[in-house]
């Protein structure tokens, strides 16, 4: 190139520019696919922490349920087992 022109910044200028634009084009491209993988990846991560979120509401909701009904199954076993004491001890003597 130097032999046929005596200035090849232009010429040069001429090749380097389109070449910059297609790369800018193809890395843009590139970061767009990339940031909708990101989002639909964050869309599926933000689903699954709601439904881990929901069963571990429901298994909260299930153990305090059952923490209630065996306070209560252990306490009317305690109060009747202490009505039959009492009633055991005031008993008359033949």
């Amino acid at each position: 190139m130097l032999w046929m022109e005596k200035s090849p910044r232009e010429t040069l200028t001429l090749i380097v520019s389109p070449e910059a634009i297609f790369l800018s084009t193809f890395v843009m491209i590139g970061q767009n696919r990339q940031a909708e993988f990101s989002r639909k990846k964050a869309d599926h991560d933000y689903e699954a922490q709601e439904l881990e979120l929901r069963h571990n509401n429901e298994l909260t909701r299930l153990v305090h349920a059952l923490t209630v009904e065996i306070h209560r199954a252990v306490t009317t076993a305690a109060a009747d087992a202490t009505a039959a004491g009492d009633d055991a001890g005031h008993a008359p003597a033949p």
